[in-house]
């Protein structure tokens, strides 16, 4: 039977992130794939000026309760940006309206970069999102993020294995099962991501090639790709490998294209890569 997804995001007309990647991203999986936006951006907020920005709090939960009434079941449950801390309770109501045991409720905290909060975020977001991460099976935090919702000092380079480890336990800790820290890099040459199982306290890490620039969306387009290949039936290890190999071939492409930045990167070009590897995985015996 087809997968079914909500994605609670927010839509920003130009500039590929949130809504704009998660949908076609899951939709090429064949994931059904369900909206609700959090807020209306006639651009995201990287690199832009001048942007409009409407905040949909008040429709959060109408949504929700005619949703509910339609007797469907979920398979993810699959939050992103969210345009305030009062969005973070609607949501958690949401997931009480719309979500059973056999939703996967995947959380990116996508609130905070490069060591700072984006724009228009209050302070205490990073305390307010922990009641949402303690809700999710996975969750995928950048390391800034993890950071601060740990009350931990951020550390954008001289760190090592220890420090991401610590703050993937620190994470499962507050109640997913599975937590994948992106933007890590212990050296110049590699960035990757830490992918940390609670119930076998191991984490792995993986890197690609550093490529040079500021990529914005990367974040939504990799947890994209990671949920994707999740419901496609891959385990942690292997979606979160696919993942990265995805988005780091994005960026490739991109950077190839000669597309400005702040555009986003080219994950239309890669599509066919994620269809061909759910198409092709290996089979249990």
């Amino acid at each position: 039977m087809q997968k079914r997804a909500l994605a609670i995001h927010d839509i920003s007309c130009v500039g590929r992130c949130s809504l704009t990647v998660a949908l076609p991203i899951l939709s090429a999986a064949g994931v059904n794939t369900a909206v609700v936006p959090t807020a209306l951006l006639s651009t995201h907020t990287g690199e832009f000026t001048g942007y409009t920005h409407l905040d949909l709090s008040d429709q959060l939960l109408p949504i929700a309760n005619h949703l509910a009434t339609l007797g469907l079941h979920f398979d993810a449950f699959y939050t992103g940006y969210l345009a305030g801390t009062g969005q973070i309770d609607r949501v958690l109501a949401m997931i009480d309206l719309l979500c059973d045991a056999g939703t996967h409720i995947f959380v990116d905290p996508a609130f905070a970069d490069h060591g700072k909060l984006y724009s228009l975020l209050e302070s205490n977001m990073p305390v307010k999102m922990r009641a949402l991460c303690a809700r999710a099976r996975t969750i995928v935090p950048n390391l800034t993020e993890a950071a601060l919702l740990l009350g931990v000092p951020y550390r954008a380079a001289g760190y090592d294995e220890s420090y991401v480890l610590k703050l993937a336990r620190g994470l499962a800790e507050l109640g997913p099962e599975s937590v994948v820290i992106t933007d890590v890099s212990l050296n110049e040459a590699q960035s990757g991501i830490a992918v940390y199982s609670r119930a076998e306290d191991a984490m792995q890490l993986m890197f690609r090639p550093k490529l040079p620039g500021v990529f914005h969306g990367t974040g939504d387009v990799f947890a994209s790709f990671l949920l994707s290949a999740l419901l496609g039936g891959l385990s942690l290890t292997e979606a979160a490998d696919l993942a990265l190999s995805c988005t780091h071939e994005s960026i490739r492409l991109t950077l190839e294209g000669g597309e400005a930045l702040r555009y986003g990167v080219q994950f239309e070009r890669v599509l066919p890569r994620l269809i061909d590897a759910l198409q092709n995985k290996p089979q249990d015996e």
